[in-house]
């Protein structure tokens, strides 16, 4: 059955490409956590737990050394192909959508919770392929720019996974529960407005913290998303996980630890203020976050 093996496979050789290229230009730090990353894609499963873990650790060792540097400055080609440029990056969400709908229709072929990933990766291999036969790209062209985007992005690029996976350690560490046990006794017994200002706030708080919603989630849906919202109050729990998400995405704008969304952004535009991005984005954060909480609240009530 065709699942994450693919997709896993396909981004592992990507990055062991990314990897190769650094090593060959003596870019030595890009070049080993890119390959890191190569083999926790490749080899996870046979390297276990401790053999993961040990290797986050060195990912972390080479990005806190300072030595992974940004891509040099490439003079943009000569657009020699008008439109037909489109048609690549047309062609990989195309065929993620329709991918994902026809996919699902053979449960024995592909794993039908992977469908869109493994929709995604066939629809990036088409691309590839279309830019080698339709705008007569070199074969390495696309992985040399790809190289220097991931350059660019640097250790950034990882996080998302490593804050998903703290979220997930927090989970299985109880820490919902103990932050549930202490909003009980702030929140009067029976409070809906109180558990739903717990509940939406303690998304944003946490998601500004961890950097991540993916993160902030397990934690808050099982201090208070699960055992007051739905358990207690009734409510739906589609609506308790779609609004609570929505609450932590407000959040995600407030903080710097997203930095793939908030200092990257200001990095690759060179902007003087390095948190212009979340100035920017700020007012916008907090109205939708007393719009998330006034729904939630109406929905349940």
């Amino acid at each position: 059955m065709i699942g994450l093996n693919l997709v896993y496979g396909v981004v592992g050789i990507l990055f062991a490409i990314f990897a190769g290229l650094g090593l060959r230009d003596r870019r030595w730090a890009n070049g080993a956590f890119h390959g890191l990353i190569a083999l926790s894609f490749l080899a996870g499963d046979w390297l276990g737990d401790v053999g993961n873990g040990v290797l986050v650790l060195a990912l972390v060792a080479i990005a806190a050394s300072g030595r992974m540097r940004r891509a040099e400055p490439v003079e943009p080609a000569r657009d020699r192909h008008g439109a037909k440029v489109f048609v690549p990056a047309l062609i990989v969400p195309a065929v993620a959508l329709l991918g994902t709908l026809a996919f699902k229709q053979v449960p024995a072929l592909v794993d039908p919770k992977q469908a869109t990933l493994v929709a995604l990766t066939f629809g990036t291999i088409i691309a590839l392929i279309l830019c080698r036969t339709l705008l007569q790209a070199k074969p390495a062209e696309p992985f040399v720019a790809g190289r220097g985007l991931i350059d660019d992005i640097g250790w950034v690029a990882v996080m998302p996974q490593l804050l998903a996976s703290l979220g997930a350690v927090f989970a299985l560490a109880g820490v919902g529960q103990v932050v549930g046990m202490l909003i009980g006794t702030i929140i009067p017994a029976g409070s809906v407005i109180g558990a739903v200002l717990a509940y939406a706030l303690g998304m944003a708080l946490f998601t500004i913290v961890m950097g991540n919603a993916f993160a902030a989630f397990p934690v808050m849906a099982a201090a208070v998303g699960v055992p007051l919202l739905i358990q207690r109050a009734g409510g739906d729990p589609a609506i308790v996980a779609a609004v609570g998400m929505l609450a932590g995405f407000c959040g995600t704008l407030l903080t710097p630890m997203a930095a793939n969304f908030n200092l990257l952004p200001a990095a690759l535009l060179g902007l003087k203020d390095k948190y212009g991005v979340i100035r920017a984005q700020a007012p916008t954060a907090l109205l939708l976050l007393v719009f998330n909480i006034l729904l939630l609240y109406g929905m349940i009530a």
